[in-house]
């Protein structure tokens, strides 16, 4: 299966190692499915993860942050972007989202907003919580 992470969930996993956000990242790591990322998307979970409110929430230092981020570019399958296909959102920020799993061919899109991720069925691609993603894997 090939699944984007919107940023949110990388944020919850990040915060609590117990629920389903942590657990499919865990999976990313024993390759039951394959992470697509594209660079603005990669640059976004950055960004977004070494924020001074996130760190303290996570108890991570920004060194730590930045280990697991470059830990994680690692194992993800990059995406590069051919074709620009905004704007279909409302929000500018999950453009790269959508731009990535059109781009990448993937299966679906992983989110906590899924509203926001409306028109991504015109393209194929489903929406799935984390705990659905969790019970399509193997």
């Amino acid at each position: 299966m090939r699944l984007v992470l919107d940023t949110n969930i990388l944020v919850h996993a990040r915060r609590s190692r117990r629920g389903a956000s942590n657990a499919l990242l865990r999976m990313v790591d024993q390759n039951a499915f394959r992470m697509l990322a594209s660079v603005p998307l990669f640059l976004e979970y950055e960004a977004v993860l070494t924020r001074p409110e996130q760190l303290l929430a996570s108890g991570l230092s920004r060194s730590l942050a930045l280990g697991f981020l470059n830990y994680l570019a690692g194992l993800v399958e990059p995406v590069r972007l051919h074709y620009l296909w905004r704007p279909q959102l409302g929000d500018v920020a999950d453009e790269m989202v959508l731009e990535t799993a059109i781009n990448g061919r993937a299966d679906a899109i992983v989110t906590f907003n899924q509203r926001h991720f409306a028109p991504a069925a015109r393209f194929g691609i489903e929406l799935l919580f984390p705990e659905d993603a969790l019970r399509r894997l193997p």
